[in-house]
């Protein structure tokens, strides 16, 4: 198994329960994270060295990461495993599978690599490397019907962990906020990248936002304590010290389901943040050379998950120039005093939520020995 960041790290932790509750004899190698660990998988290379993204920082980092990959796919060769799964990092891991499938491995490909929003010849590229792919979206299975390629639609596994009406005064004791004061949620993304294109300009739309609501309190949870200390330091580049924040490491999801309101930059986080039911602005920032290679590429209008599940934009989304501390703001301003507006974006959530809750890792599992035993 080979999972590249944090949600491939938690999707790839539940299969494996999943799985070791079914089979007991199954080991599991390759690349994870701590929640793999936790399920007994064996790390043979650190995750922190593929969580990155972009064409810019990709690059800058290109020779390290082909090496992995190189390793990775060496050891595998030398000693077969019964299958391989790929969870997610689509770049990474088809280049791998594709080698595997060539030597007779079974390959299953755990969610589905974003072929709705990018040109079509992707979808042929998968056909070629993967024996079966365990789609999350129930859009995603007929592209795959249509070029032939195996496919079983599995749900979200945020879904099925999410409740379904969070108890938000539970989540701000939890956390030690005021019970009665207007939250702002802070997820400026989980990569150092992106902190580097987004804390300061998150810093910059909580002070201005401060001086329109001087009560409302804000809740940054970061993904590492790397991350934290970055956004410390665009606290004080921005003379910010003393806003209202709660800046932690971990408890996301406490922190969604605490908050009124949320800033979130585009990635699964969108999508955690709709089954929270927490009304939000979504925002991207990054370089201009991968802005550029994005747009010739990508051809969706919108970027949040939640939009491209809906099929039209109903959450604001400001990315790159329209990105401005003063523009997000304001969208945030309107969307804490517009009550109708927050219930209809909920309304929306819930929709999703059921749409998504299906039992993933079971139905994973099985798909999953399904084809192991196929071989």
């Amino acid at each position: 198994m080979v999972a590249g960041e944090a949600s491939g790290d938690l999707l790839g932790a539940h299969l494996i329960a999943a799985l070791k509750a079914r089979r007991r004899d199954l080991e599991f190698s390759g690349i994870g994270g701590p929640k793999m660990v936790e399920q007994g998988f064996e790390v043979l290379h650190s995750m922190d060295k593929l969580g990155v993204r972009g064409y810019a920082e990709v690059l800058k980092q290109y020779r390290e990461i082909r090496q992995v990959q190189k390793d990775l796919i060496r050891q595998f060769l030398e000693d077969p495993p019964a299958l391989f799964i790929g969870i997610d990092s689509s770049d990474f891991n088809l280049d791998i599978e594709r080698k595997l499938k060539r030597r007779g491995v079974r390959i299953v490909h755990y969610v589905s690599p974003a072929i709705w929003a990018w040109r079509g010849w992707r979808v042929q590229r998968i056909a070629r490397s993967v024996t079966h792919i365990l789609a999350l979206f129930p859009f995603e299975p007929e592209l795959y019907q249509k070029a032939g390629v195996p496919v079983t639609y599995v749900g979200h596994p945020l879904a099925d962990m999410i409740p379904m009406e969070p108890d938000k005064e539970e989540a701000r004791k939890f956390l030690r906020l005021p019970l009665a004061q207007p939250i702002v949620a802070l997820l400026p993304g989980s990569r150092k990248a992106e902190l580097h294109y987004m804390a300061d300009l998150f810093v910059k739309t909580a002070k201005t936002l401060i001086g329109e609501v001087p009560d409302a309190h804000f809740v940054a949870p970061m993904a590492s304590r790397a991350m934290l200390d970055m956004f410390n330091l665009a606290l004080r580049r921005h003379a910010a010290l003393d806003l209202p924040l709660k800046l932690m490491f971990g408890h996301s999801h406490e922190a969604l389901a605490a908050a009124d309101v949320a800033l979130v930059a585009s990635g699964t986080a969108t999508l955690e943040t709709a089954l929270f039911k927490t009304p939000m602005v979504i925002t991207y920032r990054q370089s201009m050379l991968n802005s550029i290679l994005m747009k010739r590429m990508i051809y969706l209008p919108y970027i949040g998950l939640p939009n491209i599940l809906a099929g039209e934009q109903f959450v604001p989304e400001y990315v790159q120039a329209k990105a401005t501390h003063e523009a997000l703001a304001n969208a945030l301003l309107q969307l804490l005093s517009d009550k109708d507006a927050r219930a209809a974006q909920v309304e929306r959530f819930r929709r999703i939520h059921a749409m998504l809750k299906r039992g993933t890792a079971d139905i994973a599992a099985d798909t999953v020995l399904k084809v192991l035993d196929a071989a």
